[in-house]
């Protein structure tokens, strides 16, 4: 009997041993293969989640910047015609590449003398054109962001179900409930959750702030290319 017990002690104490480590590491390296899965591909998620971040914050701060130093030749009094044979021909930016696209659209309607009513609605239909193709490209990677935020708690948790799961089977094969046996399992099955965390919480936030700044810089276009619109149909009838 006393040789049996020994034997209980013997193996809980080589489980804690085993177990025993508590730090982030240790908890990786004691995780069930699938649970590993989980983390890796969630801490793989998180890194991703901020490069695109990163990526979307500079993206942002180079197009209105841009657009701030276009308003100012544009408004400045200077030649449309100048200024769309430097910027407008090979645009870098989208507010340049709205005002191409306008500036040739009205260019092609006067050559071949459409009527003013045609040549705004052409202008209006290539500035909307552009403004979306723009948006398109700087909303990329977008939906990324909205899936980490939306899916990463639930993988998370995932691994932490199957983690647990797997910390019962084991405990129960070896008929000791003891916490100290018990607790390095289930330590490191809501490790699993906590990285689900890690990575879904930047990336709800950055998408709902990204998402807004985006907004704002497309009511700008629209409302750049109505201003532009209105100007050339101004010109036009001058001209008629």
């Amino acid at each position: 009997m006393d040789r049996a017990v020994d034997a209980v002690n013997q193996g809980a104490a080589t489980l804690m041993g085993a177990t025993g480590d508590l730090s982030l590491w240790g908890l990786f390296l004691q995780a069930d293969i699938v649970v590993k899965l989980v983390m890796v591909g969630l801490l793989a998620a998180s890194v991703w989640v901020w490069a695109v971040v990163f990526e979307k914050w500079s993206s942002l701060r180079k197009v209105n910047r841009d657009a701030d130093e276009f308003e100012d030749r544009f408004w400045s009094g200077g030649s449309l015609e100048e200024l769309y044979d430097e910027e407008g021909t090979r645009p870098t930016h989208p507010m340049a590449a709205v005002f191409g696209a306008a500036m040739g659209e009205w260019r092609r309607s006067a050559r071949v003398e459409a009527g003013r009513s045609s040549v705004r609605e052409r202008v209006d239909r290539a500035s909307a054109v552009t403004i979306n193709r723009e948006m398109d490209r700087l909303e990329r990677w977008m939906v990324f962001l909205a899936s980490v935020g939306a899916t990463a708690p639930f993988v998370g948790l995932f691994g932490t179900v199957w983690g647990i799961m797997h910390s019962f089977s084991a405990i129960a094969a070896m008929h000791n409930t003891n916490l100290a046996v018990v607790a390095p399992g289930i330590a490191e099955a809501l490790f699993a959750t906590a990285i689900g965390l890690v990575a879904a919480i930047p990336a709800v936030l950055a998408y709902n702030k990204i998402s807004t700044d985006l907004a704002r810089f497309a009511g700008r276009l629209e409302a750049f290319g109505s201003e532009f619109s209105a100007i050339l149909s101004r010109q036009g009838e001058e001209r008629a």
